[in-house]
């Protein structure tokens, strides 16, 4: 997600520095954000001179130290993994002028867990971009209880700047908005799947037709990745202690087995080689 998010920032004229720590990820991103533009400018939602002026404010590095000390702002798109995030935010906070915000779009984790990391927990806040980060236009805006009211300002407006619709939470709780109202869904149609009253086909399709959604749920964690639900899931039941909170069975045993959507050729579905669907795992 974080290439996409940084070329939303792009088109809205930000410079914009991408940053992973794996030179042929940042290859595969930079080619793919290029074959999105490419079909927007063919469908005329875009012109080419938009684009070509979008890629000249746009760079790709592994040197974070070489781009963190020029940054206002940061936002951090890693694996949904704490201490990961908590490491990268440390070192962040090392590396960025007094001024930088650290942001993280996280889907799940408080903004006060990964502050815990800096000396600016006045400056770190969650900026949480829904996947595909140039199509959807909702971005919960998650303050943390240190988080000040000049970087709730800052986040909003670079929300809004970028043609998005912010969400404010102005108290934090694990999930946030979205994510703890699908993960709701979620967890009553695996409930159906496992108490054997429907089958994953016949409970998606329902969400579909009779409920409005683009999506049924396991069609939409096939999409974004079980393993980004997994831990969400075990991120609230680690915080919670409540077992009603932890990962299902079924969701634990396609994580571990490596079937983790779209993106590994299975999950709830299988697929082929172009991420085509063929029916149920």
């Amino acid at each position: 997600m974080g290439s996409q998010i940084g070329m939303a920032c792009a088109l809205a004229g930000y410079q914009v520095n991408v940053q992973d720590v794996s030179a042929d990820s940042l290859t595969r991103a930079e080619s793919t954000l290029r074959g999105l533009m490419e079909r927007r400018v063919e469908k005329g939602r875009i012109t080419a001179e938009e684009v070509a002026d979008a890629f000249a404010r746009l760079s790709f590095t592994t040197e974070l130290d070489a781009v963190a000390t020029e940054a206002d702002l940061v936002i951090e798109a890693a694996v949904e993994n704490l201490p990961v995030k908590q490491e990268i935010f440390r070192r962040l906070d090392a590396l960025c002028p007094e001024r930088t915000i650290l942001a993280s779009n996280s889907s799940s984790f408080v903004p006060s867990r990964i502050a815990e990391a800096t000396q600016r927990p006045d400056r770190v806040i969650n900026i949480h971009f829904f996947n595909p980060a140039l199509v959807m236009k909702c971005v919960e805006v998650v303050r943390g209880p240190q988080t000040s009211a000049e970087t709730l300002a800052a986040a909003v407006a670079l929300v809004e700047t970028l043609d998005k619709v912010p969400v404010v939470m102005q108290k934090e709780i694990n999930g946030f908005i979205a994510n703890r109202i699908l993960d709701a869904i979620r967890t009553e149609a695996v409930f159906l799947l496992e108490g054997g009253y429907a089958s994953i086909t016949d409970i998606d399709v329902a969400c579909r037709t009779a409920l409005g959604h683009p999506k049924g749920p396991f069609e939409l964690q096939d999409m974004t990745g079980l393993d980004i639900g997994y831990a969400s899931k075990q991120g609230r039941f680690e915080e919670s202690g409540d077992p009603a909170e932890a990962p299902s069975r079924s969701l634990s045993e396609r994580v571990a087995a490596g079937h983790l959507g779209r993106k590994t050729g299975q999950g709830w579905y299988r697929y082929d080689t172009h991420g085509n669907l063929i029916g149920e795992a």
